[in-house]
C-alpha cells in the first residue's frame, strides 16, 4: 500500500490533536494512558500530540495520579492561561465584553454605550473594548488567540459576514475582515444566539448533549440549534429565526415587515403592548413601561397581567411543542431576558409543550430554564474563539465546503 498524501497525513494529524484536546478539556486530570484507551489512538501518538500540547502551554502537567502497581501516572490539565479570547456582544444601545482565559471563566468584563449606530462607531467601540480588556486582565498580544463578535441578524459565520442586521439595518457588511485589519488578531463572528449555544455545547450544561435547541426571549426571539454535535446555521447563516415563525398571519406587524410572527406575541415589546392595550381598556390595574412592571402586576395578583403572560407561555409552549415534534431535541434551553418572567409564563408554555407533543417524543426532551445574565452572552462570544481550539480540521474542511 502506497503511503498516504502529506496532506492527509497533517490533516489526520490534526484531527488527532483535536481529539486529544477534547478528551483533556472533557475530563480533566487524565493520564496519557486514559486518553489512549477513551479515544483509541496508540500510545505513541497520544504521547507525541501531548507533548506538543505542553510545549505550546496549552496542556499542564501536574500530581501525579493513583497508580494500580508501578510507577503512578503523570495526570494532565488543560492550562486555562495558555491562551486568552475576548468576546463582545453588539446592542442597539452599548457593547459587553468579556476576556476569557482557555476554560471560559471571565478574566474582565465591560460594558459600554455605543454613542452612535454608525458601522465606525461600532467597529472602533470594539477596538477599544478589546484593548480595555487585555489591559485590565494583564493580557500581552501575542497570548490573545481571538476575539469573537456576537449580534442579532443573519451572519454568515464562515465568511464573517453580517448579511443582514434588523438592529443597525445594515446589509453584507464584512465584519471579520474589517476587524481584523484594525486588530491585528483573528476574528469570529456569528448570530448573539449561535454564540450563546457555541458556550452551551462546549463549556455549558448540553456539553455532553448530541442534540439540543437554545431558545432565548427577551426584545427578540432566536433559536440555536444543534444536531449530533453540531450547530447547524443553515445554507446562508440563517437557520434558527424562531421569532420569525408565522403564528397569527392577521395579527400585529412584525419589526422584520411580517405580521403575527411569533416575536409580536411573546417578545418584551408584544408583551408590553397588549399590557397598553389592556390598561386603555381598563383591565390592568396600573400601566407598565418596561416588562419588570407587569411581573410585578401578576406577583401582586393582577388577574390581567397574569393573563398576558399565560397567553404569552402557551403560545410559546405550541411553537416549541412543534420543534420538538420536528428534531426530536434531548434538552431545550430557554434563556436571555425574558426568563424574568418566571412561572407566570412558563408554567402555561410547559402545560402547551405536553399538551401538543406527539406521544412518542412526549417524555424524551428535558426542559430547562436558563436566567442568563450580561456575561453570558459575551461569554458566548468568546467561545466562537475557543470552538476553533477545539475542533477538528475536518469539521472546518465540511463547514467550508456545505457553503462553498
Amino acid at each position: 500500500m502506497s503511503p498516504a498524501p502529506l496532506g492527509n497525513r497533517d490533516l489526520m494529524r490534526a484531527h488527532n490533536r483535536s481529539i486529544i484536546l477534547n478528551a483533556i478539556k472533557s475530563h480533566g486530570d487524565i493520564s496519557r494512558a486514559e486518553i489512549a484507551r477513551l479515544t483509541g489512538l496508540s500510545p505513541a501518538t497520544v504521547s507525541a500530540i501531548t507533548a506538543e500540547l505542553i510545549a505550546e502551554n496549552l496542556v499542564l502537567e501536574h500530581a501525579e495520579g493513583d497508580s494500580s502497581g508501578g510507577r503512578p501516572p503523570i495526570l494532565l490539565r488543560l492550562n486555562p492561561g495558555g491562551g486568552f479570547v475576548v468576546g463582545i456582544k453588539v446592542t442597539e444601545w452599548h457593547l459587553i465584553g468579556a476576556l476569557t482565559d482557555l476554560t471560559a471563566t471571565v478574566i474582565a468584563k465591560q460594558s459600554s454605550d455605543l454613542p452612535a449606530l454608525s458601522l465606525d462607531d461600532v467597529l472602533e467601540g470594539v477596538v477599544n473594548m478589546v484593548s480595555h480588556l487585555t489591559r485590565v486582565g494583564g493580557v500581552r498580544k501575542k497570548q490573545l488567540l481571538g476575539v469573537g463578535l456576537g449580534l442579532a441578524g443573519v451572519v454568515d459565520g464562515n465568511r464573517g459576514v453580517l448579511k443582514y442586521s434588523p438592529t443597525f439595518g445594515w446589509r453584507d457588511i464584512p465584519l471579520r475582515d474589517l476587524l481584523q485589519a484594525r486588530l491585528r488578531v483573528p476574528v469570529y463572528v456569528d448570530n448573539d444566539v449561535n454564540t450563546l449555544t457555541l458556550s452551551e455545547k462546549w463549556f455549558g450544561t448540553a456539553r455532553t448533549v448530541e442534540n439540543f435547541l437554545v431558545v432565548t426571549l427577551g426584545r427578540g426571539v432566536g433559536m440555536g440549534i444543534v444536531v449530533q454535535g453540531q450547530i447547524y446555521r443553515g445554507h446562508g447563516g440563517g437557520a434558527g429565526e424562531f421569532g420569525h415563525i408565522v403564528v397569527d398571519p392577521q395579527g400585529p406587524v412584525c419589526a422584520c415587515g411580517g405580521r403575527g410572527c411569533l416575536e409580536t406575541l411573546v417578545a418584551d415589546p408584544g408583551l408590553l403592548r397588549q399590557a397598553q392595550e389592556a390598561w386603555q381598556r381598563g383591565e390592568l390595574s396600573a400601566p407598565v413601561t418596561k416588562i419588570e412592571d407587569l411581573v410585578a402586576l401578576a406577583e401582586a395578583g393582577d388577574e390581567s397581567a397574569r393573563h398576558i403572560f399565560a397567553r404569552a407561555g402557551d403560545v410559546l409552549g405550541v411553537q416549541i411543542a412543534n420543534l420538538i415534534n420536528v428534531f426530536d431535541p434531548a434538552m431545550v434551553i430557554i434563556g436571555g431576558e425574558g426568563t424574568r418572567n418566571g412561572e407566570w409564563m412558563f408554567a402555561p408554555m410547559r402545560q402547551a409543550i405536553a399538551r401538543h407533543v406527539m406521544p412518542g417524543l412526549r417524555n424524551g426532551t428535558e426542559i430547562r430554564i436558563d436566567p442568563w445574565g450580561d456575561d453570558a452572552w459575551a461569554r458566548g462570544a468568546a467561545s466562537l474563539v475557543l470552538g476553533e481550539l477545539f475542533k477538528s480540521p475536518i469539521q472546518r474542511e465540511a463547514i467550508a465546503g456545505s457553503v462553498g
